[in-house]
Order: C-alpha cells, then sequence, then structure tokens
C-alpha cells in the first residue's frame, strides 16, 4: 500500500512538473501571440515632429484604411485613429455581474448594471463599448476574461476642432463620409491611403476667422463668411462661415452651425453685383467709360428705385461715379441699355445660374427669376431680385480683374489636382490668357510671390483692355467711393460694396435688416487674392453713426484682414513706390469723352424706361396704323372684286 501511493504521488509531482513547465513556456518562454479577434493591432511609433510637412506623403497608419487630410501645408486636418469594438459571447461567461464590475474598473463610463444584464442575456453576441483606445484594449485584455473580444475599428478625428469644420464635414459610424470634403473625395480616401491635400491654408484660415468673428461680435450680426480666393488659379485659401462647430461633434451641432454659408446660403447680392453690371455693359460694347447715366429715382409699378442718399453726386453720373457712388437708378439705366436678353445670357456665361463646382456637395442652387421683364433687367442690375452664394460673388469678380479668365474655385491645391483623377478639377485651357500686362517699371515694383506667374486657365469672358479698366475702377471704389475703409496702406486695395435689404421669412424686404457685404481684391496692380467679407443682419454702432451699410462695416474687416494676411503669403506693403502705383491705376471720376464721339447721357439714353415707353407706344401706333391702312386696302379691294363680279353677270 505504501509503495502504490508514493508511486501515485511520484506521478501525480511528475505532472504538475509537467504542466509547470508547459505554462512557464507558454507565458513566459515562448508567449503565443492573442487571436487577431482578442486584440485589434496597435497605434505604431509615433512619427518624429515635421513643422514644414516634408514627410506628409510618407505618413500613414498601416491598420487605418481612410486617408488623412492635410492643407497645403501640411497642417493635418482629419485623421483617422485606431480603436477597438468591444463585444462578448455570453454562453462563455461564467459570472456576468462580476465580469461587469471588472470591465467598469477599465471604462468607467460603462454602465455596470446594464452591461451586468447584456451579459447575461441568452445570446451569442453583444457589444460592450464602442471605439476605446489601444490602452484601454490592453487592459481588458490583461483581465484575461473568456468570452470577451475585440474587433478592429478607427476613428475620425480633427485635432483643429473648429477650424475649417465646414469644409471638412464629418463621416458616419461606418467610416463613409456624409458631409463636406469627406463626402465628396469618400471613394478617394478610402481607397488611397496618400493624405489628401487641400488648397486651405490654416493659417490664413484662422486670422480670417478671427476677423469675421470679431466683426460679427462687434456688430451683433447673426452670422457671417469670410473668403480668400486666388484669383489666377481659384484655390480657395480660406473659407469661413460663423456659426461653427466643434468637427468633433458634428453629431451634436445644430443645423445653423453646420451651414455654410459660403456656397449653401444664397443672398441678394445687392451693390456687390453692379461690378457684373459695368463688366457686361463694357464687354458687350454697349457703354463706354465716358458716357453717363442719370440717378434720378425710377418707379417701376407701385415702387421706386432710389438711393439712400444721393446729395451729393449729379442727376447725372459717368460710368466711374456710378461705381465709387453706387448709385442703384444708373446702375439700372446701364442694365436696360444693354436689354434684358443680354444680361440673362451674360450671368449665364458666368455661372450665375448653376451652383458653383466647388467640390463640397453642398454648394446650392442659385434663385433667379424664370421671366426676364423690365423690372428684373432693373432690379438684377444693382443686385436684387436673384439669391447667390457668396463663392459666386467671389468668382466673378476673379474675372473682372484676372484678365478676364472665368476660373473655377478649388479646395484641392496644385499638386493634388494633378494626381487626383477627379472631375472637379480645374478645367482645361482653352482660351487662357493674363490680365494686361503693368508698365515694366511698375510691375518690378509691384509686390510679388516667391513663385512663378501664374496664368489663369478657363473660358474667356472679357477681353485684357477691359478688365484692366475695370481694376482701376474698382480701385477708385476704395480710393473715392463707398469703400474708402477698406483700404491697407501699401496693398492697393480695390473692391465694391453691397448692401441688400434681407427678405423675410413670409416674403418681402425687411426694413433696416441687411445683408452688408464687400468684395475686394489686392494688391490691385498685380491681382493675386480675392477677399470677401458678409455680414448678416449687422447692427449699428456709435461708431457706425446708426449705419448698418457695407462701407461701416464689412469694408473695414476686409482692410483688417488683407493687412494680417499679406505677410503670411508673402506679399508685403510698397510704400517707396506707391505713387507710382497709384497714378498707374489712377482713373478721373469724369473721363474725357473722345472727339467726334456722341457719349450717352441727357438727351441720349436709350435706357431712359420713359423713352422706352414713348418708343413703345410709338411703334403700337405705327402697328396700328399700318393695321388699319392694311383693312381698309383689302376692304377697298373686295369691294371692287364684288363689283366686277356684279357687272360680268349682268352682261
Amino acid at each position: 500500500m505504501h509503495a502504490r501511493l508514493l508511486g501515485a504521488a511520484s506521478l501525480f509531482c511528475f505532472l504538475f512538473i509537467v504542466v509547470a513547465g508547459k505554462l512557464t513556456l507558454a507565458t513566459i518562454i515562448r508567449p503565443m501571440a492573442p487571436e487577431k479577434r482578442q486584440i485589434a493591432p496597435q497605434v505604431p511609433e509615433i512619427p518624429k515632429i515635421d513643422p514644414k510637412g516634408g514627410m506628409a506623403g510618407d505618413f500613414s497608419l498601416p491598420q487605418v484604411h481612410r486617408a488623412p487630410i492635410m492643407d497645403r501645408n501640411g497642417q493635418t486636418l482629419a485623421l483617422s485613429l485606431p480603436v477597438a469594438q468591444v463585444y462578448a459571447n455570453p454562453q462563455e461567461l461564467i459570472d456576468p455581474a462580476d465580469i461587469a464590475s471588472k470591465l467598469h474598473r477599465v471604462l468607467p463610463a460603462l454602465n455596470e448594471q446594464e452591461t451586468a444584464r447584456k451579459l447575461g442575456l441568452p445570446k451569442q453576441f453583444v457589444y460592450i463599448a464602442r471605439n476605446i483606445s489601444p490602452q484601454q484594449e490592453l487592459a481588458i485584455n490583461n483581465l484575461g476574461i473568456p468570452g470577451i473580444y475585440f474587433e478592429p475599428g478607427e476613428q475620425r478625428h480633427y485635432p483643429l476642432g473648429r477650424m475649417a469644420a465646414q469644409i471638412l464635414g464629418a463621416v458616419d459610424i461606418d467610416d463613409h463620409g456624409i458631409a463636406g470634403v469627406e463626402k465628396h473625395f469618400d471613394a478617394r480616401l478610402l481607397s488611397d491611403h496618400r493624405p489628401l491635400r487641400l488648397s486651405l491654408d490654416i493659417r490664413i484660415q484662422s486670422a480670417v476667422r478671427e476677423e469675421v468673428a470679431a466683426s460679427m461680435q462687434t456688430y451683433q450680426a447673426i452670422g457671417a463668411c469670410g473668403i480668400v480666393m486666388d484669383v489666377r488659379t481659384g484655390e480657395i485659401l480660406a473659407m469661413v462661415s460663423l456659426p461653427d462647430y466643434d468637427a468633433n461633434t458634428f453629431a451634436h451641432a445644430t443645423s445653423d452651425e453646420r451651414f455654410n454659408r459660403a456656397v449653401t446660403g444664397l443672398y441678394e447680392p445687392g451693390s456687390t453685383f453692379k461690378l457684373q453690371t459695368a463688366a457686361m455693359g463694357l464687354a458687350t460694347g454697349t457703354i463706354h467709360v465716358w458716357d453717363r447715366f442719370s440717378s434720378v429715382p425710377l418707379k417701376i409699378g407701385r415702387f421706386t428705385i432710389r438711393d439712400m442718399k444721393n446729395d451729393h453726386f449729379s442727376p447725372w453720373l459717368t460710368l466711374p461715379e456710378v461705381m465709387a457712388y453706387s448709385s442703384n437708378p444708373a446702375a439700372a439705366h446701364i442694365a436696360l441699355d444693354v436689354g434684358g436678353k443680354r444680361q440673362a445670357e451674360w450671368l449665364r456665361d458666368m455661372g450665375f445660374f448653376a451652383p458653383v463646382p466647388v467640390e463640397l456637395p453642398e454648394a446650392a442652387r442659385p434663385l433667379v427669376p424664370h421671366q426676364w421683364g423690365l423690372a428684373t433687367t432693373m432690379t438684377v442690375g444693382f443686385g436684387h431680385g436673384v439669391a447667390e452664394p457668396p463663392l459666386a460673388i467671389v468668382r466673378g469678380t476673379a474675372a473682372t480683374v484676372n484678365g478676364g479668365i472665368l476660373v473655377t474655385p478649388t479646395l484641392l491645391d496644385a499638386e493634388s489636382r494633378k494626381s487626383e483623377q477627379t472631375e472637379a478639377a480645374t478645367p482645361p485651357d482653352s482660351l487662357a490668357s493674363v490680365a494686361a500686362p503693368l508698365e515694366p517699371s511698375v510691375a518690378q515694383a509691384a509686390p510679388t510671390e516667391t513663385d512663378a506667374p501664374v496664368e489663369p486657365q478657363g473660358p474667356r469672358v472679357l477681353s485684357p483692355d477691359v478688365s484692366a479698366l475695370l481694376r482701376r475702377i474698382l480701385r477708385l471704389d476704395v480710393t473715392q467711393g463707398t469703400g474708402r475703409t477698406a483700404e491697407s496702406p501699401g496693398y492697393f486695395v480695390g473692391g465694391k460694396t453691397g448692401t441688400a435689404e434681407k427678405i423675410g421669412p413670409h416674403g418681402g424686404y425687411l426694413k433696416h435688416v441687411n445683408i452688408s457685404a464687400f468684395t475686394g481684391i489686392f494688391p490691385m496692380n498685380a491681382p493675386h487674392y480675392a477677399v470677401y467679407v458678409m455680414l448678416d443682419s449687422p447692427q449699428a454702432t456709435p461708431q457706425t453713426h446708426g449705419w448698418t451699410t457695407a462701407g461701416w462695416n464689412a469694408a473695414p474687416t476686409v482692410s483688417r484682414i488683407v493687412s494680417r494676411i499679406g505677410p503670411m503669403l508673402q506679399i508685403f506693403p510698397d510704400t517707396e513706390h506707391a505713387a507710382q502705383i497709384e497714378a498707374q491705376l489712377a482713373i478721373p471720376m469724369q473721363p474725357p469723352v473722345p472727339r467726334g464721339v456722341r457719349p450717352l447721357g441727357p438727351g441720349n439714353d436709350p435706357g431712359d424706361p420713359r423713352q422706352m415707353e414713348a418708343a413703345a407706344r410709338k411703334a403700337r401706333d405705327l402697328n396700328t396704323a399700318q393695321e388699319q391702312s392694311t383693312a381698309g386696302a383689302r376692304k377697298h379691294l373686295l369691294a371692287e372684286r364684288r363689283k366686277a363680279t356684279t357687272e360680268k353677270m349682268d352682261e
């Protein structure tokens, strides 16, 4: 018996030694790797700091499927990080309450009672938590609980929070884009791990947002937007819409915060549209810079087109005066001179009848009249009766100063446009041209960028000569017109103010509730960038002396933006050659009339509605007389035929 007991004890000792050795081998000497479903891949080593973005093209996480989004300088705007989803098979669990307590210690936000209930269900699969960090995943795995598993996933993160939130958009729980750039480039971001570089410059974006937000607060506006675009390439360097939201909390943002006022908002452009009226008149050869137009109020039915204040200019204004003083009746006369049919064709060719072709699915279709009558022609001439997104106004402004080329706005930088296979890139060069060059001496003195000159690409809508003339007129509006507060010394800003009464929720215009905007260009002697600011329903302040027009709020905001972003764009104020540049850009308020030319003006105003009505009455009277004469002749001929027939029957 003792021998048998000793033998059994020896056998059990041997077995324990074998098991202990096996455990030592499996856990210490050669531990087995966990199954893929038990632990997701971990985050690789964090790359070195790269402030210039030189390594951006190589930066990628092998276990992440969605590519990052960066600005033109390599600053990360959107990045997917590896996470894990925790799930369990309740059939493999022993004590759900104890397991829930252990999980709660690792995941404090976990509802312990609800988790214990789910773990006790007669199922084979229940989710415990989503999007946990790699550290939490390791901590749960170290608990060694059978029946707890992991599946790898990724979560989109926006490091800069509110910066460019409406542009970037968001992704859903399945990591598919649902708004903004994330939606437009969804297929590309999932199929190509290379970072998607945008044309945005986050430095410019930040400066514009700060200035627009400050103006919005100062003038107590309910909304605002700001845009900076390269007039030669269409690249958008900044696009701000306020109020905005933290891009990481898209699901909790309000509809007003998600609303991108730059491309989705539709607003009557007001006097900023007079630039298009002037360009249209000059391009069609209907008007000339020396022609004069009546600023006397015009009546349309029970409405009257008038200026807010016209005691500082004469009843007849030349084209530079029309733009500088921003006269509504005079702009209406120009539109009537061109005619409604050609006006509609011009606006269609300028892209004002279609959504702006930018890489944002939220781009809205403009509101334009279905019928183009006399009243529509006049009101559209000074920016009422149509509703356009601000980016459309910026695009139209760029075409008037870059030599007459209608560029396509884009959110991709030049390198991305070449590599991305998308139709949203800049159109191919068909009739590409550059603006009329300045004199060599002044062109050399003008501020320049470090890169080589860029030729705009796109369809031609204006001749270089007309574009050069419009640049001078826009500069005049800042030096002597309604846009004086937009001046930024040394940057030679040009532009046009625009104030439109806001349309109420039930139709009709709201008195003393305005949309104030300024569309500007700098430097005007070598146009590079368009800057646009819009304030929705600004309030008067003591500094504005009770005014809410663009010259008091939007224009000074543009001035501050230009002064801040100019050095960032390697464009510095040129005060040394200021007198020479100003002399070249100068244009008289009342240009002389060439000898032998009869200008439009008093006694020669084809756009005067009274003359048009008189001509129409004369034409109607002439038609009536012709119809009566024709009827009389027919009646006489019929009588003669009857007489001849009667005589023949008598014979």
